[in-house]
């Protein structure tokens, strides 16, 4: 009698990806300190005492290598702040990439600016074509650029061309704190760089944010907007009074100013965050070397002048994108948890530029939309391992390929 063979389990992956690895020691007795002191408002100081967020701004300002920093509530407020403090009022036109999550154009319109959304590539970065065409034809003069995802265009080609059209560059770092392009860090190309310290992001308080320049006047617009009260002697990483002087009356409060336990959080979490992002890196290639050369899959080399933060890694799915949320929900199935941004609706946290309509009617976009219909998403949480990462490679090879 024949033997009957036996079919192999299919492997499965465990981990979610959510779990963020837990704050360290340092960090929550920073975080009880402070809560056993009850002076939680950054404000809230007994003489002689420096608040943590004085504290943690200038300890992001030395390690950014920027002059000023101001710390906020969250990375859309950053770029509040940004957006105001340059002068964009309600109706003028800013330019931005069409491949963003939706707190850079969430921050756009709360500013009341009429967005210029411009094309992206194949490879996710905005398209330096599209741009000077668009700076030319629209008249803007703030763009409003997403490192999405971590992937930074060449800046220097975006200098040029902000030069030549007389344009502000703000940079959204929310995924690239600590990366680098040819050296410099990202959010120090332009007048301001914002930052985000929510969960997913590379330092984790929950919800908070920093935006960094090394202009005088901007830093005192922000520091003021943040919600000073006239308090800004006590900010370490700002300007002198004369910058306040000049600009004190013009600016609102806005009260989006981060709290003394996020800072302290922040500070002590800090001086672990270039080891961090080597780890990161070790995932990212990790998800490399598994999907190189898988079927129907294609990855990104990075440019070797590119210095990456790999907490997120990306891939195109090559086949007809209809057929690619049976993938998803095979890989799904199998513990491993993707986002496709071709979806023609919001999910979690991915959203496509067409669906914010709140910007009003834009003009299509058609390379943008090719690029995302095939365009996969994962977090790399330090939860994970290399191993972790080569068998989710693993499910997401095996899945693609049987369906292609």
């Amino acid at each position: 009698m024949a033997e009957t063979a036996t079919a192999i389990p299919a492997e499965v992956f465990e981990k979610p990806f959510t779990q963020q690895e837990p704050l360290s020691d340092a960090a929550i007795a920073a975080a009880t300190r402070v809560m056993q002191g009850g002076r939680l408002h950054r404000y809230n100081t007994l003489a002689g005492e420096t608040a943590e967020a004085t504290l943690l701004e200038e300890a992001y300002a030395a390690w950014q290598g920027a002059r000023y920093c101001v710390a906020t509530t969250s990375g859309g407020q950053a770029m509040q702040l940004a957006l105001r403090a340059v002068g964009v009022r309600p109706g003028d036109r800013v330019l931005a990439n069409a491949f963003t999550l939706a707190p850079v154009p969430g921050a756009l319109h709360a500013v009341g600016a009429k967005v210029v959304l411009v094309e992206i590539g194949h490879d996710w970065l905005i398209d330096l074509d599209d741009l000077d065409a668009k700076a030319a034809a629209s008249g803007a003069k703030v763009l409003m650029l997403s490192h999405m995802r971590g992937h930074i265009a060449d800046m220097s080609r975006i200098g040029e061309i902000c030069a030549r059209h007389g344009i502000r560059l703000i940079e959204d770092c929310a995924h690239t704190m600590g990366a680098r392009w040819q050296g410099t860090r990202s959010g120090n190309f332009g007048a301001i760089g914002c930052f985000s310290t929510q969960t997913y992001k590379h330092l984790n308080s929950g919800e908070g944010g920093f935006a960094t320049t090394d202009d005088p006047d901007l830093a005192a617009r922000m520091v003021i907007m943040s919600g000073s009260y006239m308090l800004h002697d006590r900010h370490g990483a700002a300007p002198g009074p004369d910058a306040f002087e000049r600009v004190k009356l013009d600016m609102p409060n806005l009260s989006c100013r981060m709290d003394n336990l996020r800072a302290a959080i922040l500070r002590a979490e800090l001086p672990a965050l270039d080891r961090r992002i080597e780890r990161w890196n070790t995932l990212y290639r990790a998800m490399e070397a598994g999907l190189a050369g898988a079927a129907g899959i294609e990855t990104r080399a990075r440019p070797q002048h590119e210095a990456y933060v790999g907490s997120s890694f990306q891939f195109h799915i090559k086949t007809d994108p209809a057929q690619i949320p049976e993938i998803v929900a095979a890989c799904g199935a199998r513990g491993v948890e993707l986002k496709w941004f071709g979806a023609d609706r919001p999910m979690g946290f991915t959203s496509r530029y067409d669906s914010w309509r709140y910007l009003g009617e834009q003009p299509a976009l058609p390379k943008t939309l090719a690029a995302l219909s095939t365009t996969i998403d994962l977090r790399l949480p330090l939860t994970f391992s290399p191993d972790d990462c080569a068998l989710i490679a693993r499910i997401i090879a095996e899945e693609t390929a049987t369906r292609l």
